[in-house]
């Protein structure tokens, strides 16, 4: 079937397909508790006639579809796995859609609903057009937002239990027109982490006695300052990489003449080369011991790495390409896409198979500004359904001609 066909084929799956992701986003559930979003993941496969297998890390399911049309003369049934994200985040909605979140507190503001509906219109079209050789390994995986979803789904045998030789994942681009796909080569989105150093003095009183404290303050300020000199001192001037402070705690608002006698200071970290990575994870704690040793206190540092840097194989790059360019024609496809700091748990599994990641474009609000995912009024483009759809449906008959 070429694409056109393809993409009128599934374009009468629309309206189902809407109406599950805008449930999916009525009940939006965080990393690892994705009960309810399993439970209907994997009924809407078994409904489909795909084998399921449920409770893969935890909360993770996965759908088997094996092809009708014989093996080549290689005489070697390939598999590849295609994988969506099912979790959603801490953050109360303000879209006002009439579908908006039940759970107070939680919702979809990434556009995993999205993702998993178009994984599930894409299981959906292949149960009914099974002519291809090989296997389709449908991942859908919990928790990508920071609870570690993808190393569960590996520690649980991923990989040992459904062989991929190949995997590929999606994610939507908002501000990227609808009909549009970005992708790159190599390096795409960064390892991300984030960091906790604590300075531990004995305060004291700021008006009356601060020659008898130890001033957490002053190294804390001097640890601020200093750890910008990892990334501009450290790191290569031809590689990336970002640290930046989140939060600062320390003392009372109510007691302003105390010297406070504990500081803690928060932030994130980004790298695209576990190299770099290694700088960071080397420097940061040795500036915070030096500053805190400089005024006569001490430092507990702690430092965790969430992702890993997400880098697509050319032969998948390729194949995304190739995909795209059949649905929506070359201009409509941007191969060279611009990396970006953000980061995806994807990652982990792309360490163990060849894969690429790519973007789909989300669509640009005319009325107003477009707003951004991780962000209260986001809401994931129901019209974009089709277009990821039938790029799953091709990846497949590119990956499994024969």
């Amino acid at each position: 079937m070429n694409a056109t066909d393809m993409l009128a084929d599934i374009r009468t799956d629309h309206d189902e397909l809407t109406a599950i992701r805008r449930d999916i986003h009525a009940h939006p559930e965080m990393g690892l508790e994705e009960v309810r979003t399993a439970a209907l993941v994997a009924a809407k496969l078994r409904e489909w006639g795909v084998e399921v297998t449920e409770g893969v890390g935890i909360t993770g399911v996965v759908g088997v579809i094996r092809g009708t049309r014989p093996v080549g003369p290689s005489n070697r049934e390939r598999a590849i796995g295609l994988r969506a994200d099912m979790d959603a985040l801490a953050i109360p909605e303000q879209t006002g859609v009439e579908y908006a979140s039940q759970n107070a507190g939680v919702m979809h503001a990434c556009g995993h609903d999205g993702h998993t509906t178009m994984l599930l219109g894409a299981a959906k079209y292949l149960s009914r057009n099974r002519d291809f050789a090989g296997t389709v390994n449908l991942i859908f995986q919990p928790a990508e937002e920071g609870r570690g979803g993808a190393v569960k789904m590996l520690e649980d045998g991923l990989f040992d239990r459904f062989p991929c030789d190949a995997i590929y994942g999606m994610h939507n681009m908002p501000g990227y027109q609808v009909g549009k796909f970005a992708i790159r080569t190599g390096p795409m989105l960064a390892g991300t982490g984030v960091w906790k150093v604590t300075f531990h003095g004995t305060g004291g009183h700021g008006g009356a006695y601060p020659h008898k404290a130890t001033d957490v303050s002053i190294a804390a300020a001097q640890f601020i300052m200093a750890v910008q000199t990892v990334v501009s001192r450290n790191v290569s001037p031809l590689e990336t990489a970002v640290i930046s402070v989140g939060s600062i705690h320390g003392g009372s608002n109510q007691s302003p003449n105390v010297m406070p006698a504990d500081m803690e200071i928060t932030g994130t970290m980004r790298a695209f080369d576990k190299s770099v990575m290694a700088i960071i994870d080397q420097r940061l704690p040795a500036l915070a011991n030096a500053m805190a040793m400089a005024v006569g206190c001490t430092a507990d540092v702690t430092m965790r790495w969430g992702t890993t840097p997400l880098v697509n194989a050319p032969d998948q790059t390729d194949q995304c390409v190739a995909a795209a360019q059949a649905l929506v024609g070359p201009a409509s496809v941007n191969a060279n896409a611009a990396a970006s700091t953000g980061g995806e748990d994807f990652a982990f599994m792309m360490e163990q198979r060849p894969g690429a990641m790519v973007l789909i474009g989300n669509g640009v609000n005319a009325d107003g500004p477009t707003h951004q995912v991780h962000t209260p009024h986001y809401n994931f483009n129901d019209d974009i359904i089709p277009h990821g759809v039938a790029f799953w449906a091709q990846i497949v008959q590119q990956e499994l001609a024969s």
